[in-house]
């Protein structure tokens, strides 16, 4: 199975995006202009002294495995993730969160669930939900769709755009709590050409955090790692050390090519993915291209370092934040990125 046969081409959508985004050429001048940061994680705005930074997502097809478990407690959480992770990207602190819930019909125990989840990601990202809105429409939607924008800000002077990034950085991942919430089109059908999402997870598949009565459904509502406080700190300790930021959403590695152009990044040691990826790459007969290219296979964040801090770079985000953090490649000149071990290049976003 791949992406495109789950029915999401993201070389479609890449070709999409572009002619979307060049029908909107207009730019305010003056206080409040853009700063220019062109297929960045989040867009920038001049604001005097200081940058706002603004993003938005939402959740994707994570919610018909919510749906199919009762279970929307969660996804909250991950509707915040999917934006202050990449509003981080910059060095942008998030201040402030509206959500955006599309529904076929109100129901007071869905955005009930969903209110916990939202409550529980603010507080995650110390930022406030200051509104949203929750639009009816029964004609449009099958279920409810839920999406956010985030609000955050940077010192004009300490944003990190990845074009100090240079040949011999080093490549440093922090790990995914699993899925995220990217990729679900795919892995829901991959999963359910063998499972149901009741199923237990099978011995084989199980991390030594997951019980025997885990789910396979739960297991893929596990909610989408947030890295605000860890990067905010190592920043104000380390901000010069700090080159580049990615979040590694959809896309895999390709969202490494988001950053600097001209250089090759190469992941010479990729992590051990979490088992949940091994279950739905033999369930699908998944291609390890596909699957580092549309899963974060256990790299949830990275951050592109300079090789004579790396040590102290890890040290913190060992031993000050407790993360799993680990050196997993280096830059060079060159284009594109590479994994040696499975023989993979991607040349394209």
């Amino acid at each position: 199975m791949t992406y495109a046969d789950s029915g999401v081409d993201i070389d479609k959508k890449g070709d999409a995006i572009e002619s979307l985004v060049k029908e909107i050429g207009f730019k305010r001048s003056g206080f409040g202009a853009p700063l220019e940061m062109k297929g960045h994680f989040t867009g920038l705005i001049d604001f005097g002294d200081k940058a706002l930074a603004l993003c938005t997502d939402g959740v994707g097809t994570k919610l018909m495995v919510a749906d199919d478990l009762k279970k929307w407690d969660t996804v909250g959480i991950d509707c915040i993730a999917m934006n202050v992770n990449d509003l981080i990207c910059v060095g942008a602190e998030p201040v402030a969160f509206v959500d955006y819930i599309a529904i076929d019909r109100p129901d007071p125990e869905i955005t009930e669930q969903i209110g916990k989840g939202l409550q529980d990601g603010a507080r995650m990202s110390n930022m406030t939900v200051i509104g949203g809105e929750v639009a009816v429409l029964p004609e449009i939607v099958r279920g409810f769709d839920l999406a956010g924008t985030a609000l955050g800000y940077v010192e004009k002077d300490r944003i990190i755009t990845g074009e100090g990034i240079k040949a011999g950085d080093v490549i440093i991942s922090l790990a995914s709590s699993g899925l995220h919430s990217n990729g679900y089109t795919l892995a829901r059908k991959a999963v359910e050409r063998e499972y149901s999402y009741s199923d237990r997870v099978p011995e084989r598949y199980r991390d030594e955090w997951i019980s025997k009565d885990t789910t396979i459904g739960e297991l893929m509502l596990t909610p989408t790692k947030i890295y605000v406080r860890s990067v905010l700190h190592l920043l104000r300790k380390e901000w010069e050390a700090v080159h580049g930021m990615a979040n590694i959403t959809g896309g895999g590695l390709r969202n490494l090519l988001r950053l600097k152009k001209g250089v090759k990044y190469v992941i010479d040691v990729p992590p051990r993915p979490p088992r949940i990826f091994h279950l739905i790459q033999e369930a699908g007969n998944i291609s390890d291209e596909e699957m580092y290219q549309t899963f974060n296979m256990g790299i949830g964040f990275v951050l592109i370092v300079d090789k004579g801090r790396k040590d102290e770079v890890l040290r913190i985000l060992r031993d000050e934040l407790d993360e799993e953090a680990w050196e997993i490649g280096h830059v060079e000149d060159g284009t594109g990125v590479e994994v040696p071990e499975f023989g993979l290049r991607y040349e394209r976003y």
